[in-house]
């Protein structure tokens, strides 16, 4: 077991500065046998829960014989912190910004840094994400907290020749975080030279020596500080790269970065020491102070194991007074009476799954309006009386809605999609996907397909043997969706609802046209390596090379920039580009966001409401509901051409009553004449059409 933990490292998600993607730094970890691993990218979460999942992954196929190993997770950001109050008025050039380095000791920590890197985001950015000593006051408890590289505050004082004004700072911090305070070190002694390929310059060179100079002041400066105030200093490596040959590539990424090519002697260079190091290099730089690195596991010790997944934490939808309320029900049913009903003999566990009485007791609410508006709507589609198959399939449907947890999803998809219908004139769709096989949906006006006519199956929407959130995609015309997110927005308020962060990655062709376009290589010659990598999606360089001959011809290539470039970009490939917002995807929350997830403002600056930092993988699986807005542009046409109907003809259709037997529509389908229409169009779908024939829907 190691001795040793890196807590100052950026990955690929400190966007094109860092280039450690999660899984092989996580490998890497386990490979050296570190208890622990930190993960502080510049401003922002949005590795965390990838990083804090992987730790304790025992996924065979990333991690072979190393599966069963784990390592704890320490999740933090190297956070700006500015010397002023980031709020009080517009950015100005006095504003100096820091570099500190915040970590989760546990729960509560994590939540605080959350909350403190969204406010960086939402309310704090100007160019980058900053808060202020007032924000971490407020914010403090459950951080460990430290002085970051030399850029950060007490560094930077030690830099200028101030040490008093270092002390002054660190003093500050060491009363604020207690023992959870600790000065960082880092050494970095470049031994990179000026070569044909690197196109260093001897200046660049001297910018080398001049940092390990001001390195080694800075080290002097927090043992000095560190012995007056007993503040325990700490190694880091401020790591960016895996392995040390990565910083070949690694420059091409900063010179993407500030959009340089690799002859520009004003770019950004690192010293090419910025990778992940092992304990015995770690304690050979600093051999002269063995507990710095001891320090370290001290550190690491001191974060508890606690977990960031939740069970699904539904809104709470505002269930008419006229119904009731829930201090009736209160008084209606005990315990002892929500336990009967809710615990069966297949889940005996389930009262305490949906989180005890007054959540339970909450469901039983919800359900009942639910059950409510599900009868009414079912006599609306079937007729009263109701036919005893349709009660028996309804009453069915309402039981497992309730016992899994979820009539207040289903409430709240209804309440969005009548509203899109009889209050803002925004056309939906007849429904998609699993959801369509519920009854209790098409009694509501969710979906407009009879699930009983067509035998659709109820449990492959919701299976009380698998329980997992339940997944409504709605279509709405291209133009009335918005209008939709904004009737949500006004419902559950600006700070519970949000769009979904997406992250566009370099792909085995991008990552060619990047590399080639910073090296300088003919624009021509570049894109025709980037030909070479087969169109099949999500193709990989490792994938690719099986495929294509001549892809792999050039990565062997006696041409040794023609070389040069294939692995550079076969290096960078998968890293992170750019943040994006999801098409549809969209966070309802009970609770403020930021209680649960970081958030930020939406890269879009027309975008009122924020986005999550965590990706679609991760929001549900902390707790969050995750609803599909699907803006059709089909909709929106057949939505025009009812109107012109109207307007030239004077007829007034209403599409959902056209007969689906209609032998001249069959006919069209037959010809393939699909053009426009929605799945419909491709040249594929409509080579079936003409060779099948379709006479019926179910067809």
């Amino acid at each position: 077991m190691s001795g040793f933990v890196h807590l100052h490292l950026h990955t690929t998600y400190s966007l094109l500065d860092g280039q450690c993607q999660i899984v092989p730094l996580v490998r890497r970890a386990r490979e050296l046998g570190m208890p622990a691993l930190a993960v502080t990218d510049h401003g922002n979460l949005f590795a965390i829960k990838s990083f804090h999942d992987e730790c304790h992954s025992d996924n065979g196929k990333a991690y072979g014989d190393l599966s069963n190993v784990r390592i704890k997770p320490i999740l933090g950001c190297e956070a700006y912190v500015t010397n002023r109050v980031y709020d009080a008025k517009p950015f100005d050039k006095t504003e100096t910004r820091y570099h500190l380095c915040l970590y989760a000791k546990n729960l509560v920590g994590y939540h605080n840094l959350v909350r403190l890197i969204s406010l960086a985001h939402v309310n704090g950015f100007y160019n980058r994400p900053r808060i202020d000593h007032a924000l971490l006051e407020k914010y403090h408890e459950g951080l460990m907290c430290s002085s970051a590289c030399i850029a950060g505050e007490v560094a930077s004082a030690i830099r200028n020749g101030d040490m008093a004004g270092a002390e002054r700072v660190a003093k500050w911090h060491k009363d604020l975080f207690g023992d959870d305070y600790t000065l960082e070190v880092m050494l970095h002694k470049s031994a990179k030279q000026p070569t044909a390929e690197n196109h260093l310059t001897a200046e660049m060179v001297d910018d080398f020596a001049r940092l390990y100079a001001d390195q080694v002041r800075v080290v002097n400066g927090m043992i000095e500080i560190g012995k007056k105030l007993d503040i325990p200093i700490v190694a880091t490596n401020d790591v960016h790269f895996l392995n040390a040959s990565d910083d070949d590539s690694h420059d091409i990424l900063l010179c993407l970065n500030g959009g340089k090519k690799l002859t520009d002697a004003k770019r950004l260079v690192y010293t090419g020491e910025e990778y992940f190091k092992t304990e015995d290099e770690m304690r050979r730089l600093f051999a002269e102070h063995p507990e710095f690195i001891d320090n370290t596991m001290m550190v690491a010790e001191k974060v508890e194991d606690y977990k960031l997944n939740s069970p699904p934490i539904m809104p709470r939808f505002p269930i008419p007074p006229e119904f009731g309320s829930e201090e009736e029900y209160a008084k209606k049913f005990s315990e002892d009476d929500l336990k009967k009903e809710f615990v069966t003999e297949e889940q005996p566990n389930n009262f305490d799954r949906l989180g005890g009485y007054d959540k339970v007791l909450r469901i039983k609410f919800e359900a009942d309006y639910l059950a409510s508006l599900a009868w009414a709507g079912a006599k609306r589609r079937w007729g009263d009386p109701l036919p005893d198959d349709v009660r028996e399939r309804v009453q069915f449907e309402l039981d497992v809605i309730r016992t899994m947890g979820f009539p207040g999803y289903f409430l709240i998809v209804h309440d969005y999609i009548d509203a899109a219908r009889s209050k803002l004139g925004v056309w939906v769709g007849p429904g998609r996907g699993s959801a369509a096989g519920s009854a209790v949906a098409y009694a509501l006006g969710i979906t407009n397909v009879d699930p009983l006519k067509f035998d659709l199956l109820f449990e492959r929407f919701l299976n009380p043997d698998r329980i997992s959130m339940p997944d409504i995609d709605v279509d709405f015309d291209d133009n009335g969706r918005g209008k939709v997110l904004e009737y949500v927005t006004n419902l559950y308020g600006q700070d519970h609802v949000a769009h979904i962060v997406t992250f566009g990655q370099m792909a085995a062709k991008s990552a060619i046209k990047d590399v080639g376009r910073v090296m300088e290589y003919p624009l021509a010659d570049t894109n025709g390596l980037a030909k070479l990598v087969p169109d099949t999606p999500k193709i990989t360089f490792a994938k690719a090379v099986k495929e294509s001959p001549d892809l792999k011809a050039a990565f062997e290539s006696k041409d040794p920039v023609v070389h040069t470039l294939m692995e550079r970009a076969k290096n960078l490939e998968g890293c992170i580009r750019q943040p994006g917002v999801h098409a549809c995807g969209v966070i309802i929350s009970r609770d403020p966001l930021i209680d649960t997830l970081p958030v930020m403002p939406t890269p879009d600056e027309n975008e009122k409401l924020l986005t999550t930092q965590y990706d679609g993988h991760f929001v549900e699986p902390v707790g969050l509901l995750k609803m599909d807005f699907l803006g059709l542009k089909t909709l929106t046409v057949e939505k025009e051409c009812v109107e012109l109907l109207k307007e030239v003809r004077g007829i007034d259709l209403d599409p959902d009553k056209i007969p689906v037997d209609d032998k001249e529509t069959y006919e069209l389908f037959g010809r393939g004449e699909t053009t426009g229409l929605f799945q419909f169009e491709s040249g594929g779908m409509k080579e079936n059409l003409i060779a099948l024939k379709p006479d019926r829907l179910e067809d």
